[in-house]
């Protein structure tokens, strides 16, 4: 009984917590021919997110669109995963995503560059929270593809904290080091050439 009730109170929680924001990627009419006429279904396909590095995306199905749409909100905020940005705007790597014909690039970018990106892949950047990518979908066009390509290939990246930890060393190990002393040496050398 008590267990019950904890349930209840954790579904209510999770169901006021207005941090996540959603995005409609996709909406399916389906239809039925029975004896009497058709009936009509929908496919709703939709992407949540905090826009601070966690996203998540679901499909649900109902005979009428905004039942369809609650159920697949309800579905994305079950399967939301955690993505390590750098600097809060872009992706740490370059990296690949795929799912089954579906196959999509996503590169890094310098500040400024926005999201470029095509239709269901923007949705997911934009409730991911990344303000600079580069990205494109080769293959399959399909929504549900392109989505599960893209969350595949951010499920790939390794932020240079996870990289130091497995190799149980410190971070600025990990990280190429910056020098600025032979930089300033190269114009007096090409000056006295």
């Amino acid at each position: 009984m008590a267990r019950e009730s904890n349930r209840r109170n954790n579904r209510r929680d999770r169901d006021e917590t207005p941090e996540f924001a959603d995005r409609l990627v996709a909406i399916n009419r389906v239809s039925k021919t029975v004896k009497g006429g058709k009936r009509f279904g929908f496919a709703a396909l939709v992407v949540v997110g905090d826009q601070k590095g966690r996203v998540g995306f679901g499909k649900g199905k109902a005979k009428e669109v905004p039942e369809a749409i609650r159920k697949a909100t309800e579905a994305a905020k079950r399967k939301i995963i955690r993505v390590p940005l750098r600097d809060g705007r872009t992706l740490h790597h370059d990296m690949e995503g795929r799912h089954g014909a579906g196959k999509v690039v996503m590169r890094t970018a310098p500040a400024g560059t926005g999201i470029i990106a095509g239709g269901p892949m923007r949705a997911v950047f934009e409730m991911l929270g990344v303000q600079d990518v580069v990205s494109k979908s080769i293959g399959s066009q399909n929504p549900y593809n392109m989505i599960r390509a893209t969350m595949d290939g951010l499920q790939k990246e390794a932020s240079p904290r996870l990289v130091a930890q497995r190799r149980g060393k410190k971070v600025s190990d990990i990280l190429p080091k910056v020098e600025t002393a032979p930089a300033a040496a190269a114009p007096v050398e090409a000056a006295e050439a």
